[in-house]
């Protein structure tokens, strides 16, 4: 069982002590900088100053990327079914097989 790390992240200028496993770390960090990049931006553009507000706005952004992601790759697997059953009637038809 690997070691935990204590590490201390700071979102919307609030200090989150965590205690996680080693190779969490990189995610974590890269997460926690993608959400304050995104607050500030909202509270530049739309003159957002309750953080509560900023973070339910950069909530809302990264879940309908997650959504809109499994949307997209669903759709991507129906065109793939679709296209493997048709080359599967192709191939049983030359073989003769119904």
């Amino acid at each position: 069982m690997s070691e935990k790390l204590k590490i201390k992240l700071s979102i919307a200028d609030r200090v989150y002590p965590l205690t996680i496993d080693p190779t969490q770390e990189e995610g974590l960090r890269k997460a926690a900088k993608n959400i304050e990049q995104l607050a500030k931006k909202f509270e530049q553009n739309y003159a957002v100053r309750d953080k509560q507000d900023v973070l339910a706005m950069c909530a809302l952004q990264f879940a309908s990327k997650i959504e809109q992601r499994g949307i997209d790759q669903s759709e991507g697997n129906h065109e793939a079914i679709e296209r493997l059953r048709a080359l599967d009637e192709l191939v049983n038809s030359k073989l003769g097989i119904k």
